[in-house]
């Protein structure tokens, strides 16, 4: 297995016996649902659209992975969503096959897909490698390959004495409870191993510590923080995920010192 890091995604391209393009949480629609809450931006979809297909010039795939939550309101489709969904996805499928496997976002995606173009909500296994949203237990089957998933949007910060330095979409890798998760078990295999693949969407980032402290899906519930790695998107190694907490607990102790509390 090969594995790219396309930093301008951000987007991960897999290959073994075919080239992959794997994006995750597109969120097309999210500046409908900030209206609603108060906050107006204009529809960024066209600038997203074409960020993909520059990724797809880029990277030159075979098939295109959408790890979930195409769409952004729940449960149903806003105006916004329903005008610019289709067209999205049909300059996408000119380009190239997609394979979509649906979010917790995507309730209605189904009549905008092709035959053959939805995956189960519980991940599926293509080319050796298991895929994903990521907010459902996964499939029994998927024991013993590595999963890919989305639903997280991690992203990572980095602080210096005076403060945050960095804040970055990145990738969080780590091993996993099987049995904990339901996952068949591989005689002779190594551990179930985990790759959370960070949003594309350009303001749907999550903290990598917030997810560890708080996790909120059946696998990152299950994730074993000893050992796990925080990647940057262009594939920069930031090192253990040991070393974000152990930051964290002293900027929290910090701020209470600071406060007297």
């Amino acid at each position: 297995m090969r594995m790219e890091f396309v930093r301008d995604g951000p987007a991960l391209v897999i290959e073994n016996t075919e080239r992959l393009l794997i994006i995750a949480d597109l969120h097309f629609g999210i500046e409908a649902d900030l209206a609603a809450h108060g906050m107006h931006f204009r529809s960024h979809s066209r600038e997203r659209l074409s960020r993909i297909m520059q990724t797809l010039d880029a990277t030159e795939p075979d098939r295109l992975v959408l790890l979930g939550d195409i769409k952004h309101s729940i449960p149903s489709l806003t105006r916004q969503e329903w005008t610019e969904i289709p067209g999205i996805l049909d300059s996408i499928r000119r380009r190239i096959p997609i394979l979509v496997f649906p979010g917790n976002h995507d309730i209605g995606i189904e009549r905008f897909l092709q035959e053959g173009e939805l995956q189960p909500k519980e991940g599926a296994v293509i080319d050796g490698i298991a895929y994903l949203h990521g907010h459902t237990y996964p499939a029994p089957d998927l024991g013993g390959h590595l999963l890919v998933m989305g639903h997280h949007h991690p992203q990572v910060s980095l602080r210096d004495h005076v403060g945050c330095s960095l804040v970055a979409p990145a990738y969080l890798r780590a091993t996993i409870d099987a049995p904990a998760l339901g996952l068949k078990t591989v005689e002779g295999g190594g551990p179930d191993r985990v790759l959370f693949v960070p949003a594309f969407n350009e303001i749907a980032g999550y903290d990598i510590v917030k997810i560890s402290r708080d996790p909120f899906s059946p696998i990152s519930r299950c994730m074993k923080q000893d050992g796990a790695e925080v990647i940057l998107a262009d594939g920069t190694y930031i090192g253990p995920l040991s070393m974000l907490l152990d930051d964290d607990n002293v900027n929290e102790k910090t701020r209470k010192d600071r406060h007297g509390t």
